[in-house]
């Protein structure tokens, strides 16, 4: 992420605060001086700014603590959060140090979960792709463990998301062909023609890659939002095809 190199050190621990500025409030690294100089000249800016922080922090804490879930941290898992979010070769050993540090078990996520949704509680989806950027390192060994699920159960109920919403959620996440199209468009069976097209085409507009970036998710997140519309769209067409649209 372009943002990695922004976030490392004791400067972020004191903009983000909380259990995520602890984590990273005591580590050596890089400053963030530009992050003071926009918020003191536009405050709006300067809270978005620090939003962005927080979330990356979350990012690398969570992520690090699904990847202990099912009790072994694999390379595979490693690999994929690397890829999922991009972390550039000169901020491996910074990033490393903070992921370290929250992998050594799972004890404690809860309190990084419950910052993360008092921080975005204005903006679920936010907290959504995250969880799909989760999900994306528990399926790095191509199977979601009951331990991971659990995991991500309690992190999708702690940002509010009730059973019914984890379902859609982990239903984008099953192996081509075995997910459910209506439950991944959020939708029951019965629903009229009209009415999914209506529910698909919102699906769409929020999931677009531009929305992503307006909600102030780093650059890299459109990843997660092209493979959610990938998925919505198989979804759609399977639909299609069962009823002869």
């Amino acid at each position: 992420m372009a943002i990695w190199g922004k976030i490392l050190g004791g400067a972020a621990g004191l903009l983000v605060g909380g259990p995520l500025g602890a984590l990273v409030g005591g580590l050596a690294g890089h400053a963030v001086d530009k992050y003071r100089e926009t918020a003191s000249g536009d405050e709006e800016i300067g809270q978005h700014q620090v939003k962005q922080v927080a979330f990356t922090i979350a990012v690398i804490a969570l992520g690090a603590k699904m990847a202990k879930a099912d009790g072994v941290v694999t390379r595979e898992e490693i690999d994929v959060f690397k890829r999922v979010f991009r972390i550039p070769p000169n901020e491996e050993k910074n990033v490393g140090r903070v992921f370290n540090m929250a992998r050594q078990d799972t004890a404690g996520y809860e309190e990084y979960a419950a910052q993360v949704a008092r921080m975005f509680h204005d903006t679920p989806k936010l907290m959504e792709d995250l969880l799909h950027g989760l999900f994306a390192i528990a399926m790095a060994d191509g199977v979601l463990h009951p331990d991971e699920d659990i995991y991500l159960q309690n992190v999708a109920a702690i940002f509010g998301f009730n059973e019914a919403a984890y379902a859609r959620i982990r239903s984008y996440h099953a192996k081509d062909g075995e997910g459910d199209p209506y439950q991944i468009l959020g939708v029951s069976a019965d629903i009229s023609d009209a009415e999914l097209k209506k529910v698909y085409r919102q699906l769409i507009r929020e999931n677009h890659p531009d929305k992503v970036i307006a909600d102030g998710l780093p650059q890299e997140f459109v990843d997660v939002a092209n493979a959610k519309l990938a998925k919505i769209n198989a979804a759609y067409d399977q639909i299609e095809k069962i009823r002869g649209l």
